[in-house]
């Protein structure tokens, strides 16, 4: 039962992240009136697929990220030429279906050959109906049938390109945007759960060590070193500490609410950095409204700055190809995690959140950021960059990308094999 629930929010963290992503595009471009054909989650073989209205909502095989497709963005796949034979449903004076196959097997419907076609524009099909030009206005929704699929035309006001370019590129930010609005209300969640810490608490003290001859206890409050106020400031208790090897230090601790001085000198390591052996762990308190928002706001600015610096080892090549993680090391570190409970799953969720919305907007071609500066170029250059080049450079990039997918996670599933951590 555990194996199961572990699974479950596992799948469920990487549902959300994903989802929250694409429902930001998704609901931008239909804001913006761009029709937008399949919100998907996953790529590859549909397992799962619904039509809501003008949108097909769809759940692929592969669990890697999802896509929202707008139409305008990639050539049309259903296309009706002039000197086709086809057939048309008209209601109320127009057309609202067109069949481009199995004609014969169609009732109620006029057939002809087509000399005249605009379904961007002016909306019309001329059809050549037993030696007869006649003109049909073609419905704004129509839909276009073959092979037992239906594809609904895109007038040229639907179309991602027609739209201003403020208004693609909020539909395009807004899938990054979502998935920082998110982390930081996930981070906010984690706070009210986890609390806020108000000191340090001595976790555990290394036998042998300074701390344990100094008869330190499990459960001491830290409040000075060196008389130095230390509050929930772990990083400056260490640098002190660090910074008196062989030099005597005093540790002011409550304990049972009485304050305790302790003396102890801490041994160097084999850096020359000051021990004392000891392993502090925060005690936290409920966190009040103002605490739960501040406390995201940090949260967010130090897991920021965190991402970015990984990101510079990666630029600078300081790194080593075990040191990166595809989706089966991050599926097996949120399992891990899911175990310990809500709390450490909910921060996870949050910092994985932030991390997708960053890593999308990176000037990568294929990822948001990309096509944010095309967009930036067309909005300085007065046009936009030429669509089949601007294909192409996002072809290559989703294949790089994918590649780089690959051997991560064929690295991931040997270290699996080897029993490696």
């Amino acid at each position: 039962m555990e194996m199961i629930r572990v699974i479950f929010m596992t799948v469920l963290v990487f549902f959300v992240i994903v989802t929250i992503h694409e429902w930001g595009h998704y609901f931008f471009a239909k804001r913006a009136g761009i029709l937008v054909r399949e919100f998907a989650i996953g790529f590859g073989p549909k397992l799962f697929s619904i039509k809501r209205g003008e949108t097909r909502f769809t759940l692929r095989l592969v669990p890697a990220g999802g896509f929202v497709r707008m139409a305008g963005e990639d050539p049309e796949i259903v296309e009706v030429t002039v000197g086709q034979t086809i057939a048309v449903r008209v209601k109320n004076n127009q057309v609202t279906r067109i069949y481009l196959d199995r004609l014969d097997e169609r009732s109620g419907v006029i057939r002809g050959e087509v000399t005249g076609i605009d379904l961007e524009k002016d909306l019309f099909i001329t059809l050549d109906v037993e030696g007869e030009n006649d003109r049909f206005s073609v419905h704004p929704t129509a839909l276009l049938i073959s092979r037992g699929k239906e594809t609904q035309i895109a007038p040229i006001d639907r179309q991602f390109g027609s739209k201003s370019v403020g208004a693609r590129a909020m539909s395009i930010f807004a899938g990054p945007l979502m998935n920082f609005v998110l982390a930081f209300v996930l981070f906010m969640a984690y706070i009210q759960l986890a609390g806020t810490p108000q000191g340090l608490l001595v976790d555990e003290v290394t036998k042998g060590m300074p701390a344990e001859q100094a008869q330190l206890q499990k459960g001491d409050l830290i409040d000075t070193v060196n008389g130095v106020k230390i509050g929930t400031d772990y990083d400056k208790m260490i640098d002190i500490i660090g910074a008196s090897a062989g030099k005597p230090i005093q540790l002011n601790v409550i304990r049972n609410g009485t304050l305790e001085p302790i003396k102890l000198t801490p041994v160097a390591d084999d850096q020359g950095v000051g021990k004392v052996g000891l392993r502090a762990a925060y005690q936290f308190r409920s966190a009040t409204v103002g605490e739960t928002i501040t406390g995201a706001a940090k949260l967010m600015k130090t897991m920021t700055i965190s991402i970015f610096e990984g990101f510079k080892k990666i630029i600078i090549g300081d790194f080593k190809l075990d040191d990166l993680g595809g989706p089966v090391r991050t599926a097996e570190m949120t399992s891990e995690i899911a175990r310990k409970g809500i709390t450490d799953l909910t921060s996870w969720t949050a910092l994985l959140s932030l991390y997708l919305g960053i890593f999308n907007l990176l000037p990568i071609p294929a990822l948001d950021g990309s096509r944010l500066i095309f967009l930036g170029l067309e909005a300085v250059r007065g046009r936009p960059v030429n669509p089949n080049r601007e294909s192409m450079v996002h072809f290559i990039g989703f294949a790089l990308i994918m590649l780089l997918m690959l051997v991560v996670t064929y690295n991931d599933i040997l270290r699996l094999v080897r029993g490696e951590p």
